[in-house]
C-alpha cells in the first residue's frame, strides 16, 4: 500500500528510503502519498497556494515579454532584442522549474512499484483497489506455511476518495461513506483469505488509522476528509483529540476474547514492541523505545496502559502532552501550542488548507491550556488555577515530564526542510528514459 517515506537519497536507483532497505522482504504499493493530482481533478492539492502564486508570476512575465515585443515592432520602445530574448528565456526556465515539480505531479509521484521496479507510471486509479487486494491475498497464500508480517496501508479514506463504480452511491454519507464501505469490504476479503487458509486462530490482526479526519478536505459543502465526532480538530492539528484519537481494533480468535472494550491509552508506536514480543524477540536496549507491548493489556494481565505520559507533536514541534494518572483514572491534556483556525471559529485551517506547526500560524500558551479529558473529551472548557485546585500541581508535573522526555531525544536532520522538499530530477523514479516516464506493466499483454 502507501509507503510515503520516500525512495532515493543520492541517485535514482539507490533506494535508500525504500521498504526493502528498512526490513521488509517484499513491497508492492505507492512509494509517495496520494494526491488529487493523481486523479487529474481540477482541484490541485500539492502546494495549491504556491502554484497559484507561481502561475501569477509566470503570467506577469508573459505579459511583460509580449508588451516589449509589440512595443519593439511598433517602434514604441528602444529595447534591444537581446534583452527581450533573455527575459523570455528566464521566464521559460522559471515556468519549467515550478511546473516540473507541480504540473507533472501525476507522472512523477503517482506511481506503483513492485519491490524496486515501477509497474505503473502514472498509476491507474480505477484498478488500484483490485491490484492492492490481489497482491495482499497472494502474499497470504504464498506465506501460509511460515510466520509472516503483512502490513497493508490502504489508499482508502484519503483524498482523492478512490472508489470503484461498484461502491459508488452505496452509503448515505456521500463519497466518503462509499469509500469507507469499500475499505470495509477489502478488510473483509483479507480476513476471509486468512480464514480460508486455516490461519484464523494463529493470526494477530490489528486495524487502525494513522490520524483523524481531515477537516479541510472538502468540495463545496461536501466533506471529503471524514468526521471526528465530538472531538475537536482534525488531521495535522498538533494535539487536538480529533486529529490523534483513532480506532484500534484487534482480532485473535482463541487467544483474545471477542467483544472486549478497553478504555486505555495506546499508540501506533506500540505495534513495534508488540510484534517483537509475538516473534519471541527483545526490543533494543540501547535506545529509548516509546511503545509498549499491547499483549499484557489485551490479555488482561495488566489493567493499565504502559503510557503514563504521551507527547503529541506537530512536525518537529511539541504541541501537547497527555498525563494518564493511574492512581486516580484522570486524564489530563496540556496544550503548549495550538493552530490558529481560519476563520477563527471554524475549528479548522480552511484559509491555509493545512494547519502550520510553528510561526504565526500557531498560538503559544503559557501557562498551557489544560483539559480534564475524563470529564471534557471535547476539549471545550480549558481549566485555570481559579477553576481547578490542582492546576499548578498538574501543569508543573507535566512540565517535568516534558523535560525528562526531551533528554531522551537525539537530534536528526530536518526531514521536511525546504531543500528536502524541492523536486530533484536526479532522484526521480522513472520507468523509462527520463523525462519520458510512462509505463503500465500491470496490464501489459504479452
Amino acid at each position: 500500500g502507501k509507503w510515503h517515506m520516500g525512495v532515493n537519497c543520492k541517485s535514482r536507483r539507490d533506494h535508500c528510503h525504500h521498504p526493502l532497505n528498512h526490513g521488509f522482504d517484499y513491497f508492492y504499493g505507492m512509494p509517495f502519498t496520494l494526491l488529487n493530482e493523481c486523479q487529474g481533478t481540477d482541484d490541485p492539492e500539492l502546494a495549491k497556494s504556491l502554484q497559484d502564486t507561481y502561475w501569477f508570476y509566470t503570467q506577469m512575465i508573459i505579459v511583460a515579454v509580449l508588451t516589449l515585443v509589440i512595443g519593439k515592432l511598433a517602434d514604441l520602445f528602444s529595447v534591444k532584442w537581446k534583452i527581450i530574448i533573455c527575459l523570455a528565456i528566464c521566464g521559460l526556465l522559471y515556468f519549467i522549474s515550478w511546473f516540473s515539480s507541480y504540473g507533472l505531479t501525476k507522472y512523477w509521484n503517482c506511481i506503483l512499484m513492485r519491490n524496486h521496479d515501477i509497474t505503473e507510471q502514472p498509476m491507474n486509479l480505477e484498478k488500484t483497489t483490485s491490484n492492492m487486494l490481489k497482491e495482499a491475498i497472494s502474499f497470504i497464500e504464498r506465506n501460509k506455511h511460515r510466520p509472516f508480517l503483512l502490513f497493508v496501508s490502504l489508499l482508502h479514506v484519503h483524498t482523492p476518495l478512490i472508489t470503484t463504480e461498484k461502491f459508488q452511491g452505496r452509503s448515505r454519507h456521500g463519497l466518503y461513506g462509499d469509500n469507507v464501505e469499500e475499505m470495509d469490504w477489502m478488510v473483509g476479503r483479507l480476513l476471509d483469505a486468512i480464514d480460508k487458509e486455516g490461519l484464523k486462530n494463529d493470526t494477530f490482526v490489528y486495524f487502525a488509522s494513522d490520524h483523524g479526519g481531515s477537516l479541510e478536505a472538502h468540495r463545496g459543502n461536501a466533506q471529503l476528509g471524514g468526521w471526528n465526532g465530538i472531538y475537536k480538530g482534525g488531521k495535522g492539528m498538533g494535539g487536538w483529540e480529533g486529529g490523534i484519537r483513532v480506532p484500534g481494533i484487534v482480532r485473535w480468535p482463541g487467544v483474545l476474547p471477542a467483544g472486549t472494550v478497553i478504555h486505555e491509552l495506546t499508540s501506533l508506536m506500540d505495534i513495534f514492541p508488540t510484534l517483537v514480543h509475538l516473534a519471541g524477540g527483545a526490543v533494543p536496549q540501547d535506545r529509548a523505545i516509546d511503545g509498549h507491548s499491547l499483549l499484557p493489556l489485551l490479555r488482561g494481565t495488566v489493567q493499565h496502559s504502559g503510557h503514563e505520559f504521551m507527547f503529541h507533536y506537530c512536525g518537529a514541534f511539541l504541541h501537547a502532552v497527555r498525563w494518564h494518572q493511574n492512581d486516580s483514572g484522570t486524564v489530563w491534556k496540556a496544550h503548549y501550542a495550538t493552530p490558529v483556525f481560519q476563520p477563527e471559529a471554524s475549528g479548522a485551517c480552511f484559509g491555509r488548507g493545512i494547519c502550520p506547526c510553528f510561526g504565526d500560524g500557531v498560538t503559544h500558551h503559557d501557562p498551557p491550556l489544560l483539559f480534564d479529558l475524563s470529564k471534557d473529551p471535547s476539549e471545550a472548557n480549558p481549566l485555570s488555577a481559579a477553576t481547578e485546585p490542582l492546576f499548578d500541581t498538574v501543569t508543573r508535573r507535566m512540565g517535568e515530564a516534558v523535560e525528562e522526555h526531551r533528554k531522551t531525544l537525539t537530534p536528526v536532520p530536518q526531514q521536511l526542510s525546504p531543500y528536502n522538499n524541492m523536486w530533484k530530477p536526479w532522484l526521480q523514479p522513472c520507468c523509462g528514459t527520463f523525462p519520458f516516464c510512462w509505463c503500465d506493466e500491470e496490464n501489459k499483454v504479452d
